[in-house]
């Protein structure tokens, strides 16, 4: 596991406090409401992490077997603690060890990013899917699409203007062009159905929270680690963060692509 697709110690707690109203709880609504229009029986999530979109799609599908996932087990522990009502397990999205042919839906709420062979993770999402099910899955676009991502790449350059991180908008908002997408999931042997473009509200406590959140709770934290101290760059991040974005809570939108796909039949 690559430190960009890594989560340990207490990443997940800040990753889920701190980020999670702010950019990933409306999209968690908002999939399990796509997902909820397919009635599935047996529901697997991909990449799972702490839990938000797992949170949403038991509430959305109370009568669904859902069995979440992640490749990181202090994301499994964690999300473990947070959803105690569906089936937890660590699982490599690119070798799933699930038999074929047993879930109605895969889920992947902004982690397919994280997939170093993109086919190979659709490949298998087919290969675990029934003859007609469907992959839902969420990916992020660009950077400056978003307002609080776009503030913290501002801030980044801003603090550390000879050698600014790349980590956030390489990775997480690196993977956002519907053709790449599209040509990806089928390559993985899916029918692509529909590709929406989403832009969403959320809100942060803070400006300093949201620096908080991206530089301790996600993989940035290891890039800034070769940097300096750790608490001192997050603090002036936040600071950098707070002078773009203002005091107190703050709303801002993010934008994101939302694909469907189907195993053919």
């Amino acid at each position: 596991m690559t430190t960009d697709a890594s989560w340990v110690e207490s990443m997940p707690a800040i990753y889920d406090r701190q980020l999670g109203p702010a950019l990933f709880g409306p999209f968690a609504q908002h999939l399990a409401g796509v997902a909820a229009s397919f009635e599935p029986a047996r529901v697997l999530e991909l990449g799972a992490g702490s839990g938000i979109a797992t949170r949403a799609l038991r509430r959305a599908l109370p009568m669904a077997e859902i069995t979440a996932t992640d490749l990181n087990p202090a994301m499994v522990a964690w999300g473990a603690e947070q959803v105690t009502d569906v089936t937890w397990a660590p699982a490599n999205a690119q070798e799933l060890d699930f038999p074929d042919a047993c879930f109605e839906l895969v889920v992947c709420q902004f982690g397919v990013m994280f997939f170093p062979d993109k086919p190979a993770a659709f490949r298998e999402a087919a290969r675990v899917l029934v003859p007609g099910g469907r992959m839902l899955f969420s990916v992020w676009d660009a950077a400056e699409a978003s307002e609080f991502p776009a503030a913290l790449v501002a801030a980044l350059h801003a603090v550390l203007p000879g050698n600014p991180p790349d980590f956030v908008a390489r990775v997480p908002h690196g993977y956002f062009d519907p053709d790449r997408i599209l040509s990806d999931v089928e390559a993985g042997g899916l029918e692509p159905e529909a590709v929406e473009h989403v832009v969403l509200s959320g809100r942060a406590q803070t400006a300093r929270s949201l620096a908080e959140g991206f530089c301790l709770g996600t993989p940035l934290r290891f890039a800034l680690q070769e940097r300096g101290a750790l608490e001192d760059l997050a603090r002036e991040v936040g600071e950098e963060m707070t002078r773009l974005l203002g005091e107190g809570p703050i709303d801002g939108e993010s934008a994101a692509f939302v694909v469907t796909a189907r195993r053919p039949n």
